[in-house]
């Protein structure tokens, strides 16, 4: 990528204008930048020297940086604006993004905003929080995720490279910019919003909007417009206490939205060794693991897509159900997500594949997985809703499911049931009670330090002793599944 240099539209390229060699969709861009920054035409801008679709690493074509004077009356501070150019489509060719018409999103239908402190004495805008955008826009282009307003992406390290307490990111519609038509769909901005661990761990044990809302009222923390200050050096939480307990109140009333995440996650069947090829089990056996038929996997994806509604029930979505757009949250974002596996259908027909009732069951996790498991029992089930971790690279899936979810296979008799790779575990909210007491240690991940695990024997209904273990720390695989849940 390249260094700073000047930049913007060549000239007279006015709103109503279109030189020859300037793409549409940049255009487009150009122009809401333009709206905000008349006095800026030619902004500095870090350039990918070698395009994307030239088969250069870098998504981003150009990001560009602004001199923001803030708005003293409302206490917001003078700060760098970065503006990304890429995610959306700009060329409308097919070079990068699939031109699909323009009453939907252009491109993955978003780009990256992010708002940086000025320093005193600072003359021109930092370059690295560029390559932190480029960063995420690899992740979407690879993984074909897109991203929302109120997500949040753990990144553990200062985003500088510093020692900054900032560590991790959340994600809001920028407040200054406006969503534009462009010919080739509608592209939106979403801001990228420092943040420190504990802010971060407030995020996933409640939501991201409600932490953004409490960011907003701490000026020092990034105030009405959310400007990250990499020299911040404490939490929201230590500037003003009583915001902790606005965080625990709303997640006693409102629990969790995060309904799922990727994780270094994998179960095994204590009943019995597997039998044969069509045991759900044999999907860990050999160097070839099982995968999901198309059919599961569209579940799969469903059941990270969608939680507790608004006054309705909780669904586990039916197998053909209508694909939808989304990822981790209750909430409706994504052209793709994490969980598709991209040959699966014509690998196993899922009429082949048998649900399976289990007696026992072993799960492990890593530490930052097993440390979110609190949140998947309070956050989660005793709201009467689910939570599902997919491994990051196998089709693995495990999902917790409360008695109130509708549509899964897993039942009050039969609480442990696989199909194929994808195991759900349904809960009661006694035996959900009981596991939390067994896990206060797991309040927070730094206190996840060691390998150490649980075991919860289960008398069911028809006189059958059922087993949960669970396991997590230093993550190992089981040793048959060879690559089918490890990173």
């Amino acid at each position: 990528m390249e260094g700073a240099r000047p930049g913007g539209p060549p000239p007279g390229a006015g709103p109503g204008s279109f030189p020859a060699l300037f793409p549409p969709g940049l255009h487009g861009i150009y122009g809401e930048c333009r709206r905000l920054y008349p006095e800026q035409p030619n902004p500095l801008q870090v350039t990918a020297i070698l395009k994307y679709w030239l088969g250069g690493p870098d998504p981003l074509d150009y990001v560009s940086m602004y001199r923001n004077l803030g708005n003293p009356a409302l206490n917001v501070p003078e700060h760098w604006h970065y503006v990304s150019f890429g995610l959306s489509d700009l060329y409308g060719d097919n070079r990068v993004h699939e031109f699909t018409g323009t009453d939907g999103p252009s491109g993955f239908g978003f780009e990256l905003t992010f708002r940086l402190k000025r320093e005193t004495g600072e003359s021109a805008p930092p370059t690295w929080p560029a390559e932190l955008m480029q960063g995420l826009a690899r992740y979407v282009f690879q993984s074909e995720n897109t991203f929302c307003s109120g997500d949040h992406v753990s990144w553990h390290s200062p985003l500088d490279n510093s020692e900054s307490r900032i560590q991790h990111m959340l994600l809001t519609e920028d407040p200054q910019m406006q969503p534009v038509q462009t010919p080739f769909g509608v592209v939106n901005f979403l801001q990228i919003v420092g943040v420190c661990t504990e802010e971060l761990h407030a995020a996933q044990q409640w939501n991201g909007q409600g932490i953004l809302e409490l960011l907003r009222t701490v000026p020092v923390a990034g105030g009405l417009w959310l400007i990250t200050d990499m020299r911040r050096g404490e939490t929201i939480f230590e500037i003003d206490p009583h915001l902790q307990e606005r965080v625990d109140k709303g997640i006693e009333t409102d629990g969790s939205n995060l309904s799922g995440v990727s994780a270094k996650c994998a179960w095994d069947d204590l009943s019995r060794p597997p039998e044969d090829d069509e045991d759900s089990r044999s999907i860990c056996i050999g160097t070839q693991p099982r995968r999901l038929s198309g059919k599961d996997t569209e579940q799969i994806r469903e059941t990270l897509r969608r939680g507790l509604e608004i006054n309705s029930k909780p669904v586990l979505p039916p197998i053909n159900a209508q694909r939808q757009n989304g990822l981790n949250y209750d909430r409706a974002p994504s052209r793709k997500d994490s969980l598709e596996s991209e040959s699966s259908a014509a690998i196993i027909p899922h009429e082949l594949i048998r649900t399976r009732q289990l007696e026992s069951v072993h799960l492990k996790f890593n530490q930052e997985s097993g440390a979110l498991i609190p949140l998947c029992l309070r956050g989660r089930l005793l709201h009467g809703r689910h939570f599902t971790y997919k491994s990051i690279t196998g089709d693995t899936a495990i999902t917790f499911v409360s008695t109130g979810v509708e549509g899964a296979f897993a039942t009050e008799e039969h609480p442990y049931a696989a199909h194929g790779p994808w195991l759900q575990i349904l809960l009661t909210e006694e035996f959900v009670e009981r596991m939390l007491e067994d896990l206060e240690d797991l309040t927070s991940p730094e206190e996840v330090r060691l390998r150490c695990s649980h075991i919860w024997p289960r008398k069911m209904l028809h006189s059958s002793l059922v087993l949960l273990v669970l396991e997590f720390g230093s993550f190992q695989p089981f040793p048959q599944l060879q690559g089918s849940a490890t990173l």
